[in-house]
């Protein structure tokens, strides 16, 4: 499945991005979709067949599922 998850802050994203390589999951940095906002713009996009649960750290603002109707927020962060 395909995500995109936004952050509070634009380090919170690169962070993740060097947690998530570091599992091996192909992550990019990217603009925050229009349709989604976001505390700091920016944004990331992932693959991934696991729990996404496991993959859900504490610098998520939110967590969204691609689908073919467009987004479906899966997890809203404090």
């Amino acid at each position: 499945m395909k995500y995109i998850a936004t952050f509070f802050t634009h380090s919170g994203a690169v962070k993740y991005q060097r947690w998530m390589k570091k599992r091996n999951i192909n992550i990019e940095l990217m603009p925050v979709p229009r349709k989604i906002s976001s505390n700091c713009g920016l944004a990331a996009q992932f693959e991934l067949d696991a729990d996404i649960r496991n993959y859900i750290s504490e610098d998520i603002e939110k967590l969204f599922q691609v689908t073919e109707d467009g987004y479906k927020n899966l997890f809203q962060g404090n």
